[in-house]
């Protein structure tokens, strides 16, 4: 039975029971025990909700994302970090998307059909929410020249084609279904965003792109974006809505882009006023979704965890500010490991993020470097 119906059936019995202990009392023994049942029933609620917060234990998924980029990561780096999650007891793990690198590899389908390889040979159930490499900047002559549309249409079907996960165990989800993303044929849903609850907090999956979202790059295509930025932002609330429902201790959101946060990092991410949230100049694909996620963070005041990838450097910070420039305490920003040029197979890395969601904080975040991908300093 579910906590809240648990709870609704508690509070019924306990109410007919004094309820008919009051029929054979009057005047102020009437009043007195009517008070007092009302007492009961907040308590039962009370050791209800008690019960629920105490089986939320501790439990650890794998992040990563950004992999990967190079035969010998396809090869040897991806297998070995498989391994190494398989070897821990993960309760899932996501891919924050980009399956290959952005230019001079195709888009064909060997690509995902290896990629669904690599997430079916996770023990744990896999979640996966598509990155740029994969689909918008499938139109690059150099990799393919294929429709980006064409090829989105091509994920959903292969990776998000029933409301399960991925992985040897899988998971069911939340599929959104409303309102419509466009197609290479037209209007057709938005699977591939997702929202699950494990252990009193709640995750979901946003379709969120570099190269602008969409708005710049090879054929840039404002009607897909429009159409599919509507929809993010609605499946961004009513996650919100959903955990406040369920009574969630926590938040977690996982998409690609790095939308950029402030005027910080202009050699990763697009730089922008962190009051505004606009930038100086450009296309920009992300600032009516930032708008929109600002509020809700401050609106649901617990701790929001926002994981991408897309520039390729771990981080764990708090970038997010309010319209008068006061930092946002209850967001953390994460990013996953990718690709690094230069290093090789170093880089094929990922992130566990540890939740308890009877704790203040709900995540902490622990780096884990595969042994068998280190290369510029050995294992011991």
């Amino acid at each position: 039975m579910k906590r809240q119906e648990l709870g609704d059936a508690v509070a019924m019995e306990t109410r007919a029971r004094w309820e008919r202990k009051a029929m054979v009392a009057t005047g102020v023994s009437t009043i007195f025990l009517m008070v007092a049942a009302a007492g009961i029933v907040v308590a039962s609620q009370e050791r209800v909700d008690k019960a629920a917060r105490n089986g939320w234990s501790p439990y650890s998924i794998g992040l990563w994302g950004d992999l990967p980029y190079s035969t010998l990561q396809e090869t040897t780096g991806v297998p070995n970090l498989i391994a190494d999650m398989n070897a821990q007891r993960l309760a899932f793990t996501v891919h924050d998307g980009d399956l290959k690198q952005g230019s001079g590899s195709l888009c064909d389908e060997a690509l995902y059909e290896r990629s669904l390889g690599y997430f079916n040979a996770l023990r744990a159930p896999a979640m996966f929410t598509p990155g740029d490499n994969d689909w918008t900047d499938c139109d690059r002559p150099a990799n393919g020249g294929y429709p980006s549309l064409g090829r989105l249409d091509y994920e959903r079907q292969l990776f998000f084609g029933t409301p399960y996960s991925l992985g040897q165990r899988q998971l069911p989800q939340e599929v959104q279904m409303e309102p419509l993303c466009l197609g290479l044929g037209g209007l057709v849903p938005c699977v591939e965003n997702r929202r699950w609850t494990f252990r009193g907090v709640t995750f979901a999956t946003l379709n969120i792109q570099g190269s602008c979202n969409n708005l710049c790059d090879t054929d840039p295509d404002p009607a897909e974006y429009a159409a599919r930025n509507a929809a993010v932002i609605q499946w961004m609330r009513e996650a919100f809505e959903d955990a406040t429902e369920r009574g969630s201790a926590a938040l977690m959101l996982i998409s690609q882009a790095n939308p950029g946060w402030d005027m910080s990092d202009p050699t990763r991410a697009p730089v922008r006023d962190p009051r505004t949230l606009a930038q100086p100049s450009g296309p920009d694909g992300f600032r009516e979704f930032l708008l929109a996620l600002r509020e809700e963070v401050i609106r649901f005041r617990k701790p929001v965890s926002y994981v991408h990838g897309d520039s390729h450097y771990f981080r764990v910070d708090r970038p997010f500010q309010d319209a008068l420039g006061r930092r946002l305490e209850n967001f953390t920003r994460v990013e996953t490991f990718g690709n690094n040029p230069g290093n090789g197979n170093n880089d094929v890395q990922w992130v566990k993020a540890v939740i308890d969601a009877r704790t203040r904080e709900v995540f902490s975040y622990e780096v884990q470097i595969v042994p068998d991908n280190r290369t510029a300093v050995p294992a011991p």
